[in-house]
């Protein structure tokens, strides 16, 4: 797939804007918690398609895909799925970021601390 055809694919546009308008309440804590800059003046955007993937956040200026995961990521399948799909991601050069739902409710600072500490990872 060529660069240019990496990112916001029209034909997942639809299912893009359903997941923006559905989603979890963990993903909009985040998201509240993230948006406008307000993490190192950063800018991510939320549901955005690289491939044939859309990820939960993502910001582009550190190519940094942050994934909240619910108890539905626990199944063996689920796991396996999301290994690849993390694989296929840092190979195309992001890093991913998972994050529990639980952590963003219990613990928000320090899953504030573990996304900025990814922005200077290399």
């Amino acid at each position: 797939m060529r660069k240019d055809q990496l990112h916001s694919i029209p034909i997942l546009r639809q299912e893009r804007a359903a997941l923006r308008s559905d989603m979890t309440p963990a993903e909009e804590e985040l998201w509240r918690l993230l948006r406008k800059h307000k993490l190192s003046g950063r800018k991510f955007r939320r549901q955005h398609s690289i491939g044939s993937y859309i990820v939960d956040f993502y910001c582009a200026s550190d190519k940094l895909v942050i994934e909240v995961d619910g108890a539905v990521h626990d199944t063996a399948e689920a796991k396996a799925n999301d290994h690849v799909r993390d694989e296929t991601l840092q190979r195309l050069g992001y890093k991913v970021v998972r994050i529990r739902n639980g952590e963003v409710f219990e613990e928000p600072k320090l899953v504030l601390q573990r996304i900025a500490a990814a922005f200077n990872q290399s």
